[in-house]
């Protein structure tokens, strides 16, 4: 199983694999043709609420990332969590956010989760 994160600006690579955009918002300026992105699910991205919460700076990212997880556990973001999980495990998968920071970004978490 390999996931990797990638910023969805960075021009697609061959060993992408399958390509999952975990922004609830389509990236500014990029083409869904520049974007290659196989996958979108939406309802796996982090609340309005709590994205706005972290970019305005008032927790951790520590506290974002138990927040998030505990998000991640409500049945239709789990149900999506298996889904990119079973995608995992048949190839190579990459984590597409617009995320300046992806290390420090919800993505991160996602990785976590898919290869425990």
């Amino acid at each position: 199983m390999s996931v990797r994160i990638r910023r969805v600006h960075e021009a697609p690579e061959p060993e992408d694999g399958v390509r999952v955009l975990v922004d609830r918002l389509w990236p500014r300026g990029l083409s869904k043709d520049a974007a290659r992105v196989d996958e979108w699910p939406k309802g796996l991205t982090p609340s309005t609420e709590l994205r706005r919460w972290y970019h305005a700076g008032e927790g951790s990212y520590e506290e974002f990332a138990e927040r998030y997880q505990a998000e991640l556990a409500a049945p239709e973001a789990a149900e999506l969590l298996d889904h990119v999980r079973e995608l995992a495990g048949q190839g190579e998968v990459t984590l597409l956010t617009a995320s300046k920071t992806p290390a420090e970004s919800h993505a991160a978490v996602l990785a976590r989760l898919l290869q425990a």
